[in-house]
């Protein structure tokens, strides 16, 4: 059952959120932390993430099960029930808002609108094409939660962080929607793709990227990084060109740059960010 459970949410996903908390904690304490807060940051990113996506396979259990490609998730075959997912859901949030209250006031004080947020963007995609740009927005509230678990405050860093996360996610998306898009344009769902086309989608998708680097580099700007924080962005420019350029070559190629190089970048970010401050 937890691999049904796992399978449901893609736990495997949560490799693109708990980098950049991760990175955002680093920076904010100027080095190590505590094992304390490792601990509470990562159950944060967790939680919150399983939360998002259970919620998001619970709305969406309708447009699934006519997508093939997404007709044996455990939401539609009924593996996972109904009562289950929603329980999943609650018990989830009430993590979250748990270790929110463990951390900080001001991060317990935020934990119901993030919650409001992460949950919000399943909605999205029925009505409108940011719907790419919500999800980035909810993977870009980590790095902001991780600078309030350490300082509770939100420093400007953190929010250009947030926005080359923003971006980075938003960009992703876009491309990741490229296979659903003759489906989301028959079932009347919005993205990006069903509303500008394949090329369209791409030069918008790659546009997004060119702002990541952008945030990313005012990040490391304004957080005073050294040699290790600018090759971080020097590289995760050079790792969304790359991403870029397999989906051009052959759509195939979209599962590999969705998770093999989006999984890489948040990882090599956080190692640079660490050796920048250790060094």
């Amino acid at each position: 059952m937890i691999k049904k459970y796992m399978e449901l949410v893609k736990f495997s996903h949560t490799i693109f959120s708990i980098p950049f908390i991760l990175i955002a904690m680093v920076v904010a304490a100027d080095g190590w932390f505590g094992w304390k807060l490792l601990f509470l940051g990562i159950l944060a990113a967790v939680s919150a993430r399983n939360f998002a996506m259970a919620v998001n396979r619970l709305v969406d259990r309708d447009i699934d099960a006519k997508n093939p490609r997404t007709q044996e998730r455990p939401s539609v075959t009924g593996e996972i029930t109904e009562s289950q997912i929603k329980l999943f859901i609650l018990a989830n949030a009430l993590i979250f808002i748990g270790v929110a209250y463990l951390i900080n006031p001001l991060a317990f004080k935020l934990s119901i609108p993030i919650l409001i947020v992460l949950g919000g963007y399943s909605y999205f995609k029925r009505f409108s094409e940011f719907a790419h740009l919500v999800l980035g927005v909810s993977l870009g509230l980590a790095p902001i939660a991780g600078a309030i678990a350490i300082t509770a405050s939100i420093p400007c860093w953190s929010v250009f962080l947030a926005l080359g996360v923003m971006f980075w996610v938003a960009g992703f998306d876009i491309l990741y929607s490229l296979q659903d898009m003759e489906f989301d344009k028959e079932e009347g769902l919005h993205s990006i793709p069903a509303l500008v086309g394949e090329k369209g989608a791409i030069f918008i998708s790659s546009m997004f990227h060119v702002f990541s680097v952008v945030f990313w580099a005012l990040f490391a700007a304004y957080a005073n990084l050294g040699f290790f924080g600018w090759l971080a962005v020097v590289l995760g420019g050079v790792m969304l060109y790359y991403e870029q350029k397999l989906v051009r070559r052959d759509f195939k190629n979209i599962p590999k740059a969705f998770f093999d190089v989006n999984g890489y970048l948040g990882i090599a970010f956080l190692i640079l960010i660490i050796l920048d401050k250790v060094s």
